[in-house]
C-alpha cells in the first residue's frame, strides 16, 4: 500500500477537485469553529460533490472532518451532511469518547491526533488500541490546535510504530518531505499551511511539487 496522502483545510469546491486529481488520497475539512479554515457542512458537501469518482461512481479519495472537542451528536451531522467518509479528533477526546463515537457511527474511520509535546506522549498511544483507525502526531502549539506550521522533532519518531496506521503532521512541506521521510516510518502525512496561500486558500502550485516530490523513485522504501 502507498504513502497516504492528506491535504487538510480545503474551503473550496474547484481546488478541492483539483487537490483529488493530483494524487491526494484524503481532504481534511476543519469543523471547528475557531479555525480560520472552518467550513460549514453544507460547504463540504457541496466540495465532495464536485470530487472525482471511480468506475463505481464512488469519490476517489476519503473525505475526513476535523473537529476538536465536539459533541458525538454534532459530529455525526457533519458527517452525514458532509458525506464524511472519517473524522479526525484533534482535541482531548479520551478512547471512552471514541469507543462511543464508534459505537454511533460504525463505518466511519477513526483518526485520533495527539499533539506531541515531549516525547512523553506518545506513551499514551496505546490507550486507544482498539478504538481508533488510525493515529495523527501533530506539533504542540500553546494556542492552537492544529496547523501550527512547528515541525516535529522527526528524529525521535524513528523507531514509532504504534499498533495500527499513523500520519506524520506538523510544518512538513514541498521542501523538507523527502527529508522527513528519510528519518520517519509513518504510513501518510499531512499538510495544510505550507500548501497555502492564506488560511483555507491552497496554493496548487505548491501542492503539485508536493507530489512530485513524492513520485520520486525510492519513496516507498523510505524510513521502513
Amino acid at each position: 500500500m502507498g504513502l497516504r496522502v492528506k491535504i487538510c483545510g480545503i474551503t473550496k469546491v474547484e481546488q478541492g477537485r483539483a487537490i483529488a486529481e493530483m494524487g491526494a488520497t484524503a481532504l481534511g475539512f476543519i469543523c471547528a469553529r475557531q479555525s480560520p479554515r472552518y467550513v460549514l457542512p453544507e460547504q463540504i458537501g457541496a466540495i465532495v460533490a464536485g470530487l472525482p469518482v471511480n468506475l463505481e461512481g464512488m469519490v476517489r479519495c476519503d473525505r475526513i472532518g476535523v473537529f476538536v472537542n465536539a459533541s458525538i451528536e454534532e459530529i455525526g451531522k457533519t458527517v452525514a451532511i458532509g458525506h464524511l467518509s472519517g473524522v479526525q479528533l484533534h482535541g482531548d477526546e479520551s478512547p471512552e469518547f471514541c469507543q462511543q463515537l464508534r459505537a454511533v457511527l460504525p463505518t466511519i474511520e477513526i483518526i485520533k491526533a495527539l499533539r506531541v509535546r515531549t516525547i512523553a506522549v506518545l506513551e499514551e498511544v496505546t490507550r486507544y488500541e482498539g478504538v481508533i483507525d488510525a493515529l495523527l502526531l501533530d506539533a504542540y502549539h500553546p494556542n492552537l490546535p492544529g496547523g501550527t506550521g512547528k515541525t516535529l522533532n522527526w528524529r525521535s519518531l524513528h523507531q514509532f510504530r504504534p499498533p495500527f496506521p499513523w500520519l506524520l503532521a506538523g510544518g512538513l512541506t514541498p521542501d523538507n518531505i523527502l527529508d522527513a521521510l528519510e528519518q520517519v516510518a509513518p504510513d501518510g502525512v499531512d499538510l495544510s499551511s505550507s500548501v497555502e496561500r492564506s488560511p483555507g486558500d491552497k496554493d496548487l502550485e505548491k501542492v503539485e511539487r508536493l507530489f512530485r516530490e513524492l513520485s520520486k523513485p525510492g519513496i516507498e522504501q523510505m524510513g521502513r
